[in-house]
């Protein structure tokens, strides 16, 4: 078995390095006179139902029993109030600077102790969809969440006879079963958003004061991809897919963006059918470094609604829904109002089946990442010919806030952030992830592109250009050629979105960009104790690049003068 719950006497104790205040504050809760164990699917399915402000819509579940639901199962939907998405101002990570074991732990106490007079639901499921990686994971949550807790165990895979019996078989890890307790009723006067809490090492977390689903998804996957990482693994925040070409050739495209950026609809894109495709998953999978095979982490899709109107094909796969409205049809029937009119960020989990293409591992290596941003200097796409420089671009991954997240009032939605490698996620120093995409392009000879998704300056680049980019890519008939003096990134010559380095604004606002780059790294230096540094060689390759840009700088100053 991967990851373990059980140990021999004589190895429990503080000389063993699973056990920690928090990993044991936490376990202990699991265990009280008024914890209920969730037997399957069809029990949580009944909970969530019963569960008040529950609403059961006229909308049957597709092929039912083929997930572990009873036949009859209708999708359910379920409104949270103010916050519809997930508040990363409230994360916590044990390690990181101002981050104090003693304080958090007494807070767990608390959190722990006001639970006593409430049923707790004990609900587990596996991480992971091959016997290469699957690590068991267990949640822990208050009677009156119950929709909470059957979205949970619907997102991820929960524990059937066959995948018991792949745990059991599975590849034996160092490592111990991921614990979350989740209490969305707790407050505190230091946490008015409430807080997650993360002990990465000892695979724990706390999510506290938080009713939105996706916080309890991501913060699942937090623990799961800091396993993956400490195993061999690259964690990755996207999606993969692998194209079957005519000439018995196959491709397999990684593509990394944040949510809203274009990674679902990259993943799911059919291209008229001109290739047979496999998908592993739009949002969650891990790459080994050492093969270059990849695994899914979850079996269903967490996926917006807001472009999905009632009458989509799509929504036939719906099991549950978030943050939507509802109203009667011509029939009386209850149904769903999509497409983000009661609130932005609506959300729903759709089945497995949505994607008849879909496996959970592919064994062949994995052929180029491709980073999603949506940076208005950047054109619609760029190949990076540099290793070092492909990492660093991942690492300064240019993106804009969408719905999805919760913003502190000061925070200003429509600027430009950078966002590692697409992962707010991150538990380990960044510099683990650096390393290890690192060798992915240096050692295993990955190709590295970027797609803009968003505007080049102010000319907004359409879904169906993206496509035509990434199939020329995938049929490597992409003819790219030199951008400006870069030595190391080149682009496709698309008409109406060739960079003009002519333009001093242009020029300028490209430069002003790269630094940006350099800025946020030097700035690692200074955050969390220095804890997400990168080598010096991240910064020498990003002003290189910056010293290639400032000729066009000063030849458009001199025609201006």
């Amino acid at each position: 078995m991967s990851t373990q719950n059980q140990y021999a006497r004589e190895d429990i104790g503080s000389h063993n390095s699973f056990f920690s205040t928090s990993r044991t504050t936490l376990e202990t809760a699991f265990y009280g006179n008024n914890v209920k164990k969730i037997s399957d699917l069809k029990e949580a399915y009944d909970l969530a139902a019963a569960s008040p402000g529950t609403i059961i819509t006229d909308m049957p579940i597709y092929e039912p029993e083929k997930i572990g639901l009873n036949p009859d199962a209708k999708v359910l939907l379920f409104n949270d109030g103010e916050t519809t998405g997930r508040f990363a101002a409230g994360r916590r990570i044990l390690g990181e600077k101002g981050v104090n074991e003693k304080e958090y732990t007494a807070k767990l106490r608390e959190a722990v102790y006001h639970t006593r007079y409430r049923t707790l639901y004990h609900a587990q499921v596996c991480i992971g969809l091959d016997k290469d990686f699957i690590v068991r994971a267990n949640l822990l949550i208050p009677e009156g969440h119950e929709n909470i807790l059957y979205n949970w165990m619907l997102n991820f895979q929960y524990f059937n006879d066959a995948y018991q019996k792949m745990f059991e078989q599975s590849k034996a890890l160092n490592e111990t079963d991921i614990i979350i307790l989740s209490d969305p009723d707790w407050t505190h006067s230091q946490h008015p958003n409430g807080l997650s809490f993360f002990d990465s090492e000892h695979n724990c977390a706390a999510i506290l004061g938080m009713r939105y689903f996706g916080e309890h998804k991501k913060g699942t996957l937090t623990l799961a991809w800091g396993i993956a990482n400490r195993n061999g693994y690259v964690s990755c925040h996207g999606g993969l897919k692998k194209y079957f070409l005519n000439n018995d050739e196959q491709y397999v495209m990684g593509v990394f963006g944040l949510s809203g950026s274009g990674k679902s609809t990259i993943t799911h894109a059919k291209h008229d059918h001109k290739y047979d495709i496999t998908i592993i998953h739009d949002d969650a999978y891990i790459i080994s470094t050492e093969n270059g095979s990849s695994v899914a982490l979850e079996p269903s899709y967490f996926d917006k609604t807001q472009d999905y109107p009632l009458t989509e094909p799509a929504n036939k796969y719906l099991i549950t829904v978030q943050n939507c409205g509802a109203c009667l049809d011509e029939n009386g029937k209850c149904v769903l109002v999509t497409e983000d009119i009661r609130n932005g960020n609506g959300r729903a989990i759709k089945s497995k089946l949505w994607a008849d293409n879909r496996v959970d591992k592919l064994n062949e290596p994995i052929n180029s990442v491709v980073w999603i941003m949506k940076d208005p200097v950047l054109p619609p796409v760029v190949k990076v010919n540099n290793a070092t420089l492909a990492a660093v671009m991942g690492a300064t991954l240019a993106t804009k806030r969408t719905s999805a997240e919760k913003l502190l009032k000061d925070v200003d939605e429509n600027a430009l952030v950078m966002e590692p490698y697409a992962n707010p996620f991150r538990t380990y120093p960044l510099k683990e992830d650096y390393d290890k995409f690192k060798i992915l392009f240096e050692q295993r000879n990955v190709e590295c592109y970027i797609l803009n998704t968003g505007h080049f300056m102010d000319k907004k680049i359409p879904k169906e250009l993206t496509l035509g980019i990434i199939e020329q890519i995938v049929e490597k008939k992409a003819l790219f050629s030199t951008w400006g003096r870069f030595s190391d990134m080149q682009i496709l010559n698309i008409e109406g979105f060739v960079p003009d380095m002519g333009d001093q604004e242009y020029v300028m606002s490209l430069e002003k960009s790269m630094k940006e780059r350099i800025q946020f790294l030097y700035s690692r230096r200074g955050m969390n104790g220095g804890r997400d540094v990168l080598p010096p060689e991240t910064l020498d390759v990003l002003v290189k690049a910056l010293n290639e840009i400032e000729p066009f700088i000063r030849t458009n100053m001199k025609q201006a003068i």
